[in-house]
């Protein structure tokens, strides 16, 4: 089977993929769907993933990958590895931060064998510290790094995104590392160790929220679906159910008062800047949902996007994918899976006019391109045998 090429972008580039859950897996499809050989090292003994491998989770995580099966506790597992790693650019995992140094696959040990790899790291506390023993999941990373805190009702206690958007961030700014990495290696010639952890990305989710709290020592409440500074940003009842507006600022404030049919709004001392508006945010509310009761989402969303306010349904799922602009943007492509058949997983976001990424894959079977892989490195059907006999692969 030849190499599978989702792009020519990343062709270049080899990449040892140790990683499981979601934020490890999040960062190596990145490189995957542009093209870079993915090479998934998986166990020799089955994990127990409940099914999930059939799964839309799995499906949608692993792509354009090729899997190896390894006993890395070995040593003729741990001799097929470093093969490997003299063939490779990155080896990224997300163990716990001690399990690299007792399977040698710690950057120092890597650097011994290719000076120019760069190892990907992606923890829940960090490589180091005081919680660095601790298991990360990402909704422990979402209570420590204070998104439950801004999350939810006023008064109702925090509240967790409907989303692992700790370890989707975290798997992202991973990916992101790397490419910086990439591009230095290309001066100095040499790899460097990457480091991301879910609780510094919650943190880096936070963005403006946690920087009002490190410039002024504010600490941010909960808002609910209002924005927290600017307002009326919130989700607003209509005729027939909730939508977005987000009119921040005087003069799209202005043209949603003309809009809704309340101009004097505008003027009305509780609501006439922008601190007013913040502050007296119930009652503003309570006007605009009295205005928009009036008609039906989408009379409104045809209303007020003629009128440049910002505004937008509020979507279950099925409608997010029947919606003509997702449609338009192909957020959700078809692979062939040769034993599931064809599958709908999300596209990859980011468009390049030259070389774009495509979904040239399914995820692999478990162990799928062992024997490949071992003949790539250059080990023959004998020796490969010999290692299967042992249980190695």
């Amino acid at each position: 089977m030849p190499r599978i090429t989702a792009s020519p972008a990343l062709s270049r580039l080899r990449i040892l993929d140790l990683t499981r859950v979601r934020a490890g897996p999040t960062c190596v499809r990145q490189f995957a769907d542009f093209g870079a050989d993915v090479i998934k090292i998986e166990t020799t003994e089955p994990e127990d993933l409940g099914g999930a491998r059939e799964g839309p989770d799995f499906q949608n995580l692993h792509r354009n990958k090729r899997s190896i099966t390894l006993n890395l506790k070995a040593p003729e597992g741990k001799a097929v590895l470093e093969k490997l790693v003299t063939t490779a650019d990155i080896v990224v995992e997300n163990y716990r931060p001690d399990v690299k140094q007792r399977l040698g696959i710690d950057y120092a040990s890597l650097k011994k064998i290719n000076r120019r790899i760069i190892l990907a790291s992606i923890s829940g506390f960090g490589q180091d510290g005081p919680y660095v023993s601790r298991p990360g999941f990402d909704q422990i990373a979402q209570g420590l790094s204070g998104i439950m805190s801004v999350t939810g009702k006023p008064g109702e206690g925090p509240m967790r995104v409907g989303a692992a958007v700790a370890d989707v961030a975290a798997g992202l700014l991973a990916a992101l590392g790397i490419m910086t990495a990439l591009i230095e290696r290309e001066q100095s010639g040499e790899g460097q160790w990457v480091q991301s952890n879910l609780l510094q990305a919650g943190i880096t989710l936070l963005d403006f929220q946690a920087a009002r709290f490190t410039m002024s020592g504010e600490v941010a409440p909960q808002n609910g679906n209002d924005h927290p500074t600017s307002m009326p940003t919130s989700a607003y009842k209509t005729a027939d159910g909730y939508m977005n507006v987000a009119a921040a600022g005087s003069v799209i404030w202005k043209r949603l008062c003309e809009a809704i049919g309340r101009p004097e709004l505008a003027e009305q001392a509780e609501f006439n800047s922008a601190e007013r508006r913040a502050k007296n945010r119930k009652a503003l509310n309570a006007e605009i949902d009295r205005a928009l009761a009036k008609k039906t989402n989408a009379e409104w969303v045809e209303i007020l996007n003629e009128a440049g306010v910002p505004c937008g349904p509020i979507y279950t799922m099925d409608q997010v994918f029947a919606d003509p602009q997702v449609k338009h943007l192909g957020a959700a492509a078809e692979v062939d899976h040769p034993r599931l058949g064809k599958l709908r997983i999300l596209n990859q976001p980011i468009k390049l006019s030259r070389t774009p990424a495509r979904l040239a894959s399914a995820t692999p079977e478990r162990g799928e391109h062992t024997e490949e892989l071992l003949r790539e490195v250059g080990l023959s059907d004998t020796e490969i045998a010999a290692l299967r006999k042992k249980h190695v692969i």
